[in-house]
């Protein structure tokens, strides 16, 4: 693999992480548990949608075919996403919702973070803007595990179960591949390393806080996201999010 193929790949992460929390977010339209929460999932959803729509007209431009943002992000079949597995998971009970979203905000935030300082000058600028997002994004999550961990026997009970049944796919966000290596060499990407111990330190000091246990470091992951490799669950999105201009491809706007 090229080093203009691992951007690619790369970039392409970005956007499909995004986009499919966005788009699992925004299932949440009318069924929140709260009317404020509806309105904060809803503007999460809309931050990210964003990001996506940014890094799709990156990728892009450097992938050069023909295809814009739109048709990368509904014109492309799922073995074709390279979305983290975290993200395409249900949102089952709001206390699953939260933990999804704390282990993306975590990695997120430290990712963009650290991508404010690439070498590429298209990545910095895009992830200068979303980092203000993130930042914000992971306070809320951070907040909400702590007050539902550290809360009732029942809020605890749910905080402790979302961790246990959402564990298996946070490696996947911490384990480094060739595309990872490649970005980090050219001084694109976050050293691997670093954001492992950043990841897991947050974890573990947030976890603390709310007196809930993660999971095992060693303990066996589901990869393979990154790489195309999906779960059930994300056809099942595409499905939904993909139907109109699928259905419609030449319409426009007007």
């Amino acid at each position: 693999m090229t080093q203009q193929q691992a951007l690619q790949e790369y970039v392409l992460r970005l956007a499909d992480s995004a986009m499919i929390l966005g788009q699992r977010l925004s299932e949440l339209t009318g069924k929140a548990p709260a009317v404020e929460e509806e309105l904060a999932s809803m503007n999460v959803a809309l931050d990210l949608v964003g990001q996506a729509r940014n890094w799709y007209e990156y990728a892009a431009e450097l992938i050069d075919d023909g295809r814009n943002a739109d048709n990368l992000c509904f014109l492309r079949d799922a073995h074709d996403y390279r979305n983290l597995l975290l993200v395409e998971q249900p949102n089952e009970d709001y206390a699953v919702t939260i933990a999804r979203q704390f282990f993306f905000d975590v990695w997120h935030y430290f990712t963009l973070k650290s991508l404010v300082n690439a070498s590429d000058e298209r990545i910095a600028s895009i992830a200068a803007k979303a980092v203000k997002e993130a930042t914000y994004h992971l306070r809320r999550s951070s907040e909400w595990v702590k007050r539902m961990g550290d809360g009732t026997e029942e809020s605890h009970r749910r905080m402790q179960n979302a961790f246990d049944i959402l564990w298996r796919f946070t490696g996947e966000l911490i384990t480094p591949d060739d595309v990872d290596n490649a970005m980090f060499k050219a001084g694109i990407g976050p050293d691997p390393e670093q954001l492992r111990q950043d990841w897991l330190g947050m974890v573990r000091e947030v976890s603390a806080q709310a007196t809930v246990t993660p999971g095992a470091e060693d303990a066996w992951m589901y990869m393979g996201g990154k790489r195309g490799e999906h779960t059930e669950h994300l056809g099942h999105i595409l499905a939904v999010m993909q139907f109109l201009p699928r259905a419609y491809p030449d319409a426009t706007t007007w």
